[in-house]
């Protein structure tokens, strides 16, 4: 069964109020994620990992000494940290639920430590990737940032809150201003009982 497009879970111009434009989406979901909906199909088809869940390719592809990953790997890997990266997102005003807000002040010392580091993760990450909140395999909370289209699977930590920082996610609204990208997704965007519902 070959990999399908995920609608978007609001209309294109759903965020445009907060910062994310209808063009934006347009070139991201329906033309980046399409890409390597249909490039992903393409690479597993015929091999190994032909039926298998995006979750086990991506483990089973993931290569942790290689400079460069593959083909499968980079598609297939892009694919799932997209589906995610929408429903991270939301058009309304999301209130943090008390039990994440606890998390994050536990784990950063405060919401705004936490909102400070993850930027600083999104904002230092050289070239393409993503910045993300996981927990890990010991429960703890941690802010990390990984290249390209690696993402926390490959370390068996959960996702918990990740932001795309590859310039197609931002540099329509934003231009080359990533780090004022990184602080509207903080405030404006995220859906924090999304973020809570995968603790």
């Amino acid at each position: 069964m070959a990999f399908e497009l995920p609608d978007l879970p609001y209309a294109h111009d759903a965020l445009a109020s907060k910062g994310m434009s209808a063009e934006t989406l347009e070139y991201h979901h329906d033309l980046h994620h399409n890409a390597y909906v249909t490039n992903g199909n393409a690479a597993i088809k015929g091999t190994e990992w032909d039926g298998k869940s995006l979750e086990e390719i991506i483990k089973g592809t993931y290569d942790a000494n290689a400079v460069a990953q593959n083909g499968i790997f980079n598609n297939i890997s892009q694919l799932w940290n997209h589906n995610q990266f929408w429903e991270m997102m939301g058009p309304g005003d999301s209130k943090m639920p008390g039990e994440l807000e606890k998390a994050l002040t536990d784990s950063f010392g405060s919401v705004d430590e936490f909102k400070k580091q993850f930027s600083a993760a999104g904002a230092g990450q050289f070239g393409s990737g993503w910045a993300w909140l996981v927990k890990d395999s010991d429960g703890s909370l941690k802010v990390t940032k990984t290249e390209n289209g690696v993402n926390p699977l490959c370390f068996n930590q959960t996702a918990l809150l990740g932001c795309d920082v590859w310039e197609h996610s931002y540099y329509i609204d934003f231009r080359n201003k990533r780090p004022a990208y990184l602080e509207n997704f903080l405030d404006k965007l995220v859906n924090w009982e999304n973020v809570a519902s995968r603790m």
